[in-house]
């Protein structure tokens, strides 16, 4: 079984140890809180009823579809990064979980540069300071909330927090430490510098494992709330990207990934850990052994074109849409189709919650660009898919630019199944984009993470290599790369012209 904690809710997959086939699967959804402008929470405890009602739909379709109960051998456990859990000594939530697309930090993030310094932050995590990572949540709680930091003794992702409620221990993984910026990601443990540099207590940090090691086993009182089997081995599992990785086969040098989720990630694999002296990419360790990935972060993806179904869509749409049977998200992106390559010159630049790669800048604001009383909602749409792949194409442009082979670039997530978000991409990208048979992503990664971690393959590759082909092939069109050759330089010149005026608003 694969659980994946999503942004805006939970997955469980069952995946047949023999074939590598998904066979059944359940999902749940639990709310995201924005009480003012930057900031991102959620309550774990939706985490957890929601993962206990993704686990038992996973565990009835099972029933269904094979005839009897499923037999889960082990659990792979994925998750989105960077949140922050603080628990107290009997292990209870002491509040909010402050997460990854959180932007209120940015006073931490400068005081944790100015105490370590730029360069030595690079040397030490392999990464800047920014408002997304674990470190500079910690560092506002401690100062702004210290009631609960106080009584902290346990700091967990969002994920270990499962794994906590599934098996009763504090444990993480290297990926997901990875975005800690405590992590030592050259060296793939914990650095006591960073720790003794932020006056952060080790002793808060969880055991961490390589990805597909038994970190723990389901406990009785875990097995009677989910309807798992008590002593069932859990692993490492990995976070949301690197888990998404795998799923996706990036596990050979010269393989890319394109995901459009929450958030939209270029993701490279990587034998070494290469390193963006600007800090505008990430550098983490791979859910694979002895290899890291380098990623591009675009923070508003599969966010934008969520906002703009909510609150431009609208709820009539929303609900005309559910009564016919038809996704909401397909109904937009036909409507998206009916407008040529380039929106007729609207142009959406999609920092809804800032933007890191390559800006850094969580001051960063949405903005249409170009628009006048001869678009419609079509041009309206489109500009939104745009604006998110030429916010992907700035990643894949900082990967060629640091020398990581790029041979092969699949797409996956959300945006992924959209056969006019990935043309849209191969246009842009000037490349050819593929789909693969597995489509569950990060799920479906730490499950194969699971069969690795108790025998059922030797080793990640193997997993990959059996599980994983090719499905579609979307290549570029000539025509539309011409559009967006044009369109690109203006895309990144908007956001130089308007980064002043950010900070003024």
């Amino acid at each position: 079984m694969g659980i994946d904690l999503g942004t805006t809710g939970a997955r469980a997959i069952i995946v047949d140890g023999e074939n590598g086939q998904v066979v059944a699967a359940g999902s749940s959804e639990y709310l995201l809180y924005t009480p003012q402008p930057l900031w991102a929470e959620q309550n774990p405890a939706d985490w957890w009823s929601g993962t206990i009602e993704a686990v038992k739909k996973a565990l009835s379709d099972g029933a269904k579809k094979l005839g009897k109960a499923p037999e889960i051998a082990a659990i792979g456990l994925s998750g989105q990064m960077h949140g922050v859990v603080l628990l107290d000594e009997e292990g209870s939530v002491l509040g909010p979980s402050l997460i990854w697309c959180d932007g209120r930090a940015q006073a931490q993030c400068d005081y944790i540069t100015e105490e370590v310094g730029a360069e030595k932050l690079i040397e030490l995590t392999a990464n800047p300071a920014i408002v997304g990572f674990s470190a500079p949540k910690l560092i506002w709680l401690r100062e702004h909330r210290p009631d609960q930091f106080l009584k902290a003794a346990h700091f967990l992702l969002p994920k270990d927090f499962i794994r906590y409620k599934l098996t009763g221990e504090f444990a993480s993984e290297v990926s997901d430490a990875s975005g800690t910026l405590l992590f030592d990601v050259a060296n793939r443990k914990w650095s006591e510098e960073m720790c003794r540099k932020l006056e952060i207590d080790s002793d808060l940090l969880p055991d961490v494992y390589e990805s597909w090691v038994v970190s723990g086993q389901v406990s009785a009182q875990a097995a009677a709330q989910t309807g798992l089997m008590t002593g069932t081995p859990v692993v490492g599992g990995g976070g949301d990207q690197a888990a998404g990785a795998v799923g996706n086969g990036i596990v050979r040098a010269g393989l890319v990934s394109s995901t459009i989720g929450s958030s939209g990630v270029v993701f490279a694999h990587s034998t070494a850990p290469v390193l963006d002296p600007g800090g505008r990419v990430h550098t983490f360790c791979h859910a694979v052994p002895g290899a890291w990935h380098v990623m591009g972060v675009t923070q508003g993806a599969g966010i934008s074109l969520r906002w703009f179904r909510d609150e431009i869509a609208g709820k009539h749409e929303i609900e005309a849409a559910q009564a016919s049977g038809t996704d909401i998200y397909e109904i937009l992106t036909q409507q998206a189709a009916e407008a040529s390559a380039g929106s007729e010159g609207l142009i959406f630049l999609p920092y809804l919650m800032g933007e890191r790669t390559p800006h850094l800048d969580p001051q960063a604001r949405g903005v249409w660009f170009g628009l006048t009383a001869a678009h419609h909602r079509s041009h309206l749409v489109r500009s939104v898919l745009e604006g998110v792949s030429y916010s992907l194409k700035d990643c894949l442009s900082l990967l060629e630019n640091m020398g990581l082979p790029i041979e092969e670039i699949r797409a996956s997530g959300g945006g992924g199944k959209s056969s006019l978000w990935r043309q849209i991409q191969a246009d842009m990208f000037e490349r050819e984009v593929v789909t693969i048979n597995a489509t569950e992503g990060p799920a479906y990664g730490v499950a194969l993470l699971a069969g690795v971690g108790t025998g059922f393959w030797k080793d990640v590759q193997s997993a990959c290599d059996s599980s994983i082909r090719i499905n579609s092939r979307t290549a570029p069109i000539h025509a539309n790369s011409e559009v967006y050759r044009r369109y690109y330089p203006l895309y990144k010149e908007i956001y130089v012209k308007l980064k002043p005026l950010y900070r003024q608003l």
